[in-house]
């Protein structure tokens, strides 16, 4: 079955320089052992493909159902050199969300 990330979690996100900052925040549980199972660095990566061009880092904070990504080189050198439309990546949160899943 397959399901988006909006169905069971909710994010936020924002910049640091030309590296993005984006939260996955899992409803319940059963949503952060989904996340936390299928939510890879590949996956993140290859999502953001042609906007993301440095590494992808996860960190868990499984008391808070949360995965937070660092994805660099991705803000075209950051909110104020910048000639991107979202500078500071506060859209990038929304566009991870619409990712599908296969949950068994």
């Amino acid at each position: 079955m397959k399901i988006k990330l909006i169905d069971i979690a909710h994010g936020r996100s924002g910049d640091k320089g030309d590296a993005a900052n984006v939260g996955i925040i899992a409803y319940d549980e059963k949503g952060y052992e989904i996340i936390e199972k299928h939510l890879t660095v590949e996956r993140v990566k290859k999502h953001f493909e042609g906007i993301c061009f440095g590494a992808v880092e996860r960190f868990e904070l499984p008391n808070l159902r949360a995965l937070n990504f660092i994805l660099h080189n991705t803000l075209g050198g950051g909110g104020t050199v910048s000639l991107k439309l979202d500078a500071q990546g506060k859209t990038l949160a929304a566009a991870l969300l619409r990712m599908e899943i296969n949950v068994q």
